[in-house]
């Protein structure tokens, strides 16, 4: 788990590696001598930015929809807690008084504990018995009218949907781009970066410039896709703020 100035550290090391390798190819290989295959080296450079722009983009695309799910996923799970915790008051008064106190703590760990524990990936264990003292409490309702009989199927409902957000929030907290990806993408940026220093060109300094820039775009591509592909972690990361609104619309 990479922070703000790690990520920083990573783009100058990268566009700085980019120049090094640049002069480095000059001292070997002279610019005036690569200029005459400067339109078998074009015609590659044009193939391989295209290819590999196509998949940095998808990339990137893939990992943003992920975050935008995660983060409706909290949004949806702290609505379930908080639609649990307004269907108890339907209930017979023991229930309801039960189910009221363990949806408030049930908001209370998550943002305690689950929200700190998903930076390694896990989820709190008290968040997951409290969930489990919700179903018994909703089981052992003996409905004796037709309103508590309409709030215990529509508090069961909920319950359910609280419980699947919470596993799909422990997925998301451990999904990752496979590492053959990465390879895809590191490796590319590679041969992209070096396929530019190639270029014969006539303005070295121009030439430095342009492949500064250029490693500068890929460098910052592939940390906003490593950081927005831990959800849960990180410098940029889906914040804890549907739980708190829950807390507070439960203590209203």
């Amino acid at each position: 788990m990479l922070n703000t100035t790690q990520d920083f550290i990573i783009v100058i090391m990268t566009v700085a590696g980019s120049l090094l390798f640049m002069r480095a190819l000059n001292w070997i290989w002279p610019a005036a001598k690569r200029r005459q295959h400067n339109d078998l080296i074009g015609w590659q450079l044009s193939v391989l930015g295209t290819t590999y722009a196509v998949m940095m983009g998808f990339m990137l695309y893939t990992v943003w929809t992920n975050f935008g799910l995660a983060d409706l996923n909290a949004d949806a799970e702290a609505n379930a807690v908080v639609n649990v915790y307004r269907l108890a008051e339907g209930l017979p008064m023991e229930q309801r008084t039960k189910l009221e106190r363990t949806a408030r703590a049930y908001a209370d760990v998550v943002v305690d504990k689950d929200w700190p524990a998903m930076v390694d990936g896990k989820l709190s264990a008290e968040g997951q018995q409290l969930s489990r003292e919700m179903w018994q409490t909703l089981m052992s309702v003996k409905a004796a009218s037709a309103t508590e009989i309409a709030a215990e199927d529509h508090a069961l409902y909920e319950l359910s949907s609280l419980s699947e957000h919470r596993r799909i929030r422990l997925l998301q907290s451990t999904a990752r781009l496979p590492g053959v990806l990465w390879c895809v993408l590191l490796i590319g940026g590679a041969v992209t970066i070096s396929s530019s220093c190639m270029f014969g060109a006539g303005n070295s300094r121009l030439h430095m410039l342009q492949i500064s820039a250029l490693s500068l775009l890929i460098a910052l591509v592939l940390v906003a896709i490593a950081d927005i592909d831990r959800p849960f972690q990180g410098s940029v990361h889906v914040n804890d703020m549907a739980f708190r609104r829950a807390q507070q619309n439960m203590k209203e």
